[in-house]
């Protein structure tokens, strides 16, 4: 495929790049193509000069743009054919009912002119094989001798304008290689611009997931590693957690602490006369059985022993997340710490509710 001479599309000198990749060499450039085309605008001005320079005709003419060239580098058919001209070859339509009547079998061709709007390309056989060079793709499309029929029957469904090269075209060293080898194509060359656009497309992809990772789990760019961010967000939905649990624990709190003024309270009562009433705080303890006491103290303890574990599996995360409602930490002093106040107030509590009962079994 090297040796095969594939000039590829430059704004739209698409003529050009056809001719070139017609005769495998840069046989015309730009200023070569234009000075063709002047002299075709010239050749028609003298014809249409014949009817009289005053005639409305002639003046219509002169005021219209060229059709065999503009300002983008397009060339019309005529620039072509004449360009051709030079090397002794001949463009024949190849759906015309001259040409069909010959019967020609495409594969016995050597190559074709396609032209579909503004765009020209270059079917050509070098050596035994056909070859599509199109200068909108990165290089040459091996094309079998089987798949050429349908090749340009496809092309003239599209729209496309086919001629057929006739003549003797100059040699070339694409042309006398492939005479002794023939080569393969594992992949189909693509299109000029479709490699960037996918290579962009895929950058796109790459940054709309980097955005919404990084809306879900937000990054501060310290560098952390993926176990390190699976620790961070296992601690934060602890702390969530944890968060969640500050009112049961504060309402158990508060009925420990109505326990112990309970128990206070049954024990004023044994000495008050069996007529007085009794206070508020003693109606409210006969509303809060033991049972119910014994349930969230329990629930209380299970709560504590899950945060702890979850605590053991989150090591060396001290440093990075500082958790809004964390356990103190003992004193070093010789205070007593909350939790053993808590525990204190929870063997009292439960003292008391036995006193409670006995004192009841007992009236």
């Amino acid at each position: 495929m090297e040796s095969i001479f594939h000039e590829r599309q430059e704004g739209s000198l698409c003529a050009q790049h056809c001719l070139n990749n017609l005769l495998q060499g840069e046989y015309f450039s730009p200023v070569e193509l234009s000075s063709i085309a002047q002299q075709l605008d010239e050749e028609e001005r003298m014809r249409m000069a014949e009817g009289g320079v005053s005639s409305e005709e002639y003046r219509t003419f002169l005021q219209q743009p060229s059709v065999n060239m503009d300002d983008s580098g397009f060339f019309s058919i005529q620039v072509i054919s004449n360009a051709l001209k030079v090397w002794g070859l001949e463009l024949i339509l190849f759906n015309s009912p001259e040409y069909q009547r010959l019967g020609i079998d495409p594969i016995n061709e050597k190559s074709f002119i396609c032209n579909y709007k503004e765009h020209w390309f270059t079917v050509r056989k070098l050596g035994k094989q056909w070859f599509n060079l199109n200068s909108l793709l990165m290089g040459p499309e091996l094309i079998s001798d089987t798949y050429l029929a349908l090749f340009l029957a496809q092309l003239q469904q599209e729209g496309y304008s086919i001629f057929v090269v006739k003549g003797d075209l100059p040699d070339c060293e694409a042309d006398q290689l492939l005479q002794m080898i023939r080569v393969q194509q594992i992949q189909r060359p693509k299109l000029i611009g479709e490699e960037a656009a996918q290579s962009r497309d895929q950058r796109l992809s790459r940054s709309d997931v980097d955005q919404t990772v990084e809306v879900n789990h937000p990054f501060d760019g310290t560098g952390m590693l993926d176990e390190d961010e699976e620790n961070f967000q296992r601690a934060l939905a602890l702390s969530r957690q944890e968060i969640d649990m500050e009112d049961e624990e504060a309402d158990l709190r508060r009925a420990i602490q109505l326990s112990m003024q309970g128990s206070r309270q049954s024990e004023l009562s044994g000495s008050l006369p069996q007529n007085v009433p009794q206070s508020s705080h003693s109606s409210q303890m006969d509303s809060l059985s033991s049972e119910e006491l014994r349930r969230r103290r329990q629930a209380y303890f299970e709560k504590q022993q899950q945060q702890l574990q979850q605590q053991d599996q989150i090591p060396n995360l001290q440093d990075k997340l500082t958790l809004s409602s964390s356990t103190p930490e003992p004193g070093t002093g010789g205070d007593m710490s909350e939790e053993d106040m808590l525990q204190a107030a929870m063997n009292m509590s439960l003292e008391s509710v036995r006193n409670h009962l006995n004192s009841e079994e007992e009236k």
